[in-house]
């Protein structure tokens, strides 16, 4: 009973969507308040009702009724509880359930918290809203119903691909979907900016919270993911440029460079037809990922279906939204003049540069993604692009961006000089390049790589650090340092992303330049030496888990005579699935980790072994981290929330046609 109210609720929130779609939009452009009063009670119907569709569907998993189709095909009642419910998500119908849910949920939080936005624009941003919401709602009634039921129900469920019974994966899609979902803001907001035209200074503030909250979770997302790929698939490492992560990294460049383009809007009133358009760009891309994710035109431990026909369902919604924002914005273009002009040096010009370089970055990796698709289409050749192609044709643009950043961040708006900018950043200029020096000095191989990677990521840390304290004016370091509690939550998160972006490029850095790997076939009682560390196999031995079959090693780990950690990697196999997974044993410390994979059994009693020693692993993760809290400190600042940003006075915008 509870799951067929599930399905008749969301029959409900798709009427309610197709109401608030239509409704406030002719009640903006005929200037009728009550029509355009409709907008908000539906956008906050329409998430109550998908809200509980999502826990009907939730409480089928936890209960294991297995009269529902989906059910039967991701759970089972010996799975432990939090993968029965993240199993609601980890297939293709519960996802795209999971998607609504939060694209509904940012629309009712623009209606609730949206009150001092201009009747007309909040009106149309939420019509726009939820017209992407009918599409994805047919969607799923039409081709993903994720309430079907079976006629004669099993006794037991086929369980969810051990791959995703994990605690990060559980977490992983969750933020990534608010990441990716939460794009669609800026987009209806672009949408309503451009139907009303009208975009200015006040837009700027408006669209800029909310790219940012989505781009915070999407960072968070990625990060998760990459993490979990990093100790589930032992594979040893952080990101494999599949064309599912690719997927999800190309909106966080196109959301990056629209935060900073945004910026400029706010404060100059420039770049408006490069805002709206990076606001329809990185949406897109978000919709270019479902279709790659859903569509089975690639394959990938990340996909989700494998049905051709869904993906021209999607394909179409892409070329709807995408297409219909595009041909606006061609039409509009004209009328989307800049009123602040800017020189040559200037930070509206370090922000184009910014923005060129994410821009160019994320139409590498789009390239990169859907080559092999376009070369097994048109020229009948079936083409492998991997990292090799993605590190030499990706790389240039991040190191010219973490050059530009310091700079671009000291310069002034309008006009600068750039000796009078690039003067304070002499200390960092040569901390950064004694740090590369001394590492170019200590290591053996040679390679440029690390030292590089150092410059650049001491350079954006000392950059950020320089940029920070530059605000603090002038006098006596107690003042100034009295000044620096007082400066706006902004700038603060402006130097941690920075910086985090810094951490990050090091991390990465070091461990491609410094890595040392070793893969042999090992014997109970053996030991061999790795770089500074001796290894043991004291024993390997068969248990039984809650829903699998592990053999699990125990192997000890030591340096200079002294015990360092005591590993215990494994290998299962899921009966139900019947499907190995290895689980790698991590010694997770500062500088380095010590990482262990279990391989296959030899039929001479020993056991395949990789043992790697992975330097700042951890520093890309920290420096996510880094990025997120930066965001959330701009996010938390006044002057960036929808409501602050509505109290002032708007500026006579561009003028409707």
């Amino acid at each position: 009973m509870i799951v067929e109210l599930g399905h008749f609720a969301l029959i409900l929130a798709a009427v309610t969507a197709m109401v608030q779609a239509i409704v406030p939009l002719i009640g903006a452009q005929k200037r009728w308040p009550a029509w355009m009063a409709v907008a908000e009670p539906a956008a906050g119907l329409q998430f109550l009702f998908t809200a509980f569709a999502f826990a009907a569907l939730t409480y089928a998993f936890v209960t294991s009724d297995f009269s529902v189709g989906l059910v039967i095909s991701n759970s089972h009642t010996l799975k432990p509880l939090i993968y029965k419910v993240s199993g609601v998500w980890g297939n293709h119908e519960g996802s795209m359930l999971l998607w609504v849910l939060i694209l509904t949920l940012f629309g009712a939080c623009l209606a609730w918290f949206g009150g001092s936005l201009p009747p007309g624009i909040r009106a149309r941003a939420l019509a726009v809203q939820s017209a992407v919401a009918v599409a994805f709602f047919a969607f799923i009634l039409f081709t993903s119903n994720p309430f079907d039921r079976v006629l004669i129900p099993p006794f037991d469920g086929q369980d969810l691909n051990p791959l995703l019974q994990d605690v990060g994966l559980a977490l992983h899609p969750p933020f990534l979907y608010l990441g990716y979902v939460g794009l669609s803001m800026a987009f209806s907001f672009a949408i309503a900016a451009l139907i009303e035209g009208r975009v200015d200074a006040a837009w700027g503030r408006w669209v800029r919270p909310w790219t940012l909250a989505a781009w915070i979770f999407l960072t968070i997302g990625i990060a998760l993911g990459s993490w979990w790929a990093y100790y589930e698939l032992g594979w040893g490492g952080f990101w494999f440029w599949d064309p599912v992560e690719n997927a999800s990294f190309m909106p966080w460049l196109l959301a990056g460079a629209l935060l900073h383009s945004a910026v400029v809007v706010e404060k100059r009133e420039s770049l408006k037809s490069w805002t709206v358009l990076l606001a329809i760009m990185a949406f897109g891309f978000s919709l270019i990922g479902t279709f790659l994710v859903r569509s089975g035109v690639i394959t990938s431990v990340h996909a989700f279906a494998n049905d051709p026909e869904r993906g021209v369902f999607i394909l179409a919604i892409l070329a709807f939204f995408m297409g219909g924002g595009l041909m606006l914005f061609a039409a509009r273009a004209r009328q989307m003049e800049a009123k602040g002009v800017f020189a040559m040096i200037s930070r509206e010009s370090g922000l184009v540069l910014n923005n060129i370089l994410l821009a160019v970055a994320c139409f590498v990796v789009f390239v990169g993604t859907i080559w092999p698709l376009v070369s097994e289409l048109l020229f009948d050749r079936t083409l492998s692009v991997g990292a090799p192609f993605f590190n030499m044709a990706f790389t240039p643009f991040m190191v010219l961006l973490g050059i530009a950043m310091p700079i671009g961040a000291m310069l002034s708006w309008k006009r600068a000089k750039l000796d009078k900018a690039l003067r304070p950043l002499v200390p960092a200029f040569v901390l950064a390049v004694a740090l590369a020096g001394l590492v170019w000095a200590m290591q053996t191989e040679r390679s440029l790589l690390g030292p590089v990677g150092l410059f650049l990521g001491a350079w954006l840390v000392f950059g950020a650090m320089t940029d920070i304290w530059t605000r603090t004016g002038r006098g006596d370091m107690a003042s100034r340092f009295a000044r620096l509690r007082r400066l706006p939550g902004a700038d603060w998160g402006k130097s941690i992303a920075h910086a985090g972006l810094g951490v990050t490029m090091f991390g990465v850095a070091g461990l491609m330049a410094w890595q040392q790997e070793d893969i042999r076939v090992a014997y109970e009682g053996e030991s061999y030496s790795v770089g500074a560390y001796e290894f043991t196999l004291l024993d390997v031995r068969d248990e039984r888990g809650p829903n699998y079959l592990t053999t699990k090693a125990d192997i000890q780990v030591t340096k200079d005579g002294q015990d360092v950690a005591l590993l215990q990697p494994e290998k299962r196999f899921y009966p139900v699935a019947g499907m190995p997974t290895t689980e790698a044993a991590i010694d997770y410390r500062i500088m380095r980790d010590v990482y262990l994979a279990l391989g296959d059994p030899q039929v001479d009693g020993g056991h395949i072994v990789r043992t790697y020693i992975k330097p700042l692993t951890n520093w890309i993760w920290f420096g996510c981290f880094m990025m997120a809290l930066g965001g959330c400190f701009s996010l938390v600042d006044r002057r960036y929330r929808v409501a602050a940003g509505a109290k002032s006075a708007p500026k006579a915008g561009v003028p409707a046609e």
